[in-house]
């Protein structure tokens, strides 16, 4: 195979080797802009603003861990939840329950999977202590496992002592559940009567409503016939004229109870909390 060569003019190479000092200025007009920027505006590449990526998800299987949380082991859970990560795990428990299979027509075991956080048992039981303990190890305390938050669970079970510790230490207020119930919502026995306080206390707003429903605390109270609590949120300015879905009010909901309706309908009907922002327009009942 035969070679071609050929020889560049020198007109050729000049125009090479310009476009080649070209190139090299800018490279270098480039490198010296981001010096200049970096030098200018040194926070703005600074890798404490850039965003953290998501911690992955965590699961904890064991059941002697469970057990130990269950049970409040506080010594033990020391020794084990002892930084951010181990505080954040996510409790899998999982069972076997029956349910209809269309396919085979029949009842047939199937596993299911429940979640919760060691701050949502802790909260749950009472475990004051263990509560403290999660928290100071980093454990969110707004997190919401397996549908609802560690607040969520303080409320349902009368836990005012973990209620006030978790508030103190931050949580929200008003931390939705999945189903869309913040913890005011879940204050439905007598003993819950403190938890509502302090939830009020720290910024718990007295008339939101449920997502699905859009049932108020004032609703949920006079439906359960808690006269204390009733006077509680009217002193925080209930308003008595909200309407749930089905367009009845607090005052429907409390004739229509069947505990206690005769003193929740007289303490609706009655003059509002001296110094409350109560509303003093009362609703007409729904006939």
């Amino acid at each position: 195979m035969s070679r071609e060569t050929f020889v560049f003019t020198s007109s050729t190479l000049r125009a090479l080797r310009l476009q080649r000092e070209r190139l090299e200025w800018e490279d270098r007009r480039r490198a010296l802009s981001r010096q200049c920027l970096t030098r200018r505006f040194p926070l703005a590449t600074s890798s404490s603003l850039l965003p953290k990526p998501a911690r992955r998800p965590r699961y904890c299987r064991d059941p002697a861990v469970h057990n130990i949380l269950y049970t409040g082991d506080l010594q033990t859970i020391k020794n084990i939840f002892k930084d951010e990560a181990v505080a954040n795990v996510i409790v899998e428990t999982v069972s076997e329950e029956l349910m209809w299979s269309a396919e085979l027509g029949l009842w047939v075991l199937s596993p299911l999977k429940k979640h919760t956080s060691p701050l949502r048992i802790a909260a749950a039981r009472g475990y004051r202590d263990c509560v403290k303990h999660l928290i100071l190890q980093g454990a969110e305390v707004d997190a919401v496992v397996g549908g609802k938050a560690a607040l969520h669970d303080s409320c349902i079970h009368q836990r005012a002592e973990c209620t006030q510790l978790l508030l103190n230490y931050g949580a929200n207020a008003n931390v939705l559940s999945e189903e869309g119930l913040a913890p005011l919502h879940l204050c439905t026995s007598p003993e819950t009567l403190q938890c509502a306080e302090l939830l009020l206390e720290h910024g718990a707003l007295v008339n939101l409503s449920t997502r699905d429903r859009r049932t108020t605390p004032l609703h949920v109270a006079a439906e359960h016939g808690l006269e204390a609590h009733l006077q509680l949120y009217l002193c925080y300015g209930a308003a008595l004229a909200h309407r749930n879905r089905e367009g009845e009010t607090a005052l429907n909901a409390a004739c229509a109870s069947a505990d206690k309706p005769a003193e929740a309908e007289l303490l609706l009907l009655g003059p509002p909390c001296p110094g409350s922002r109560a509303e003093l327009l009362r609703p007409d009942p729904i006939l």
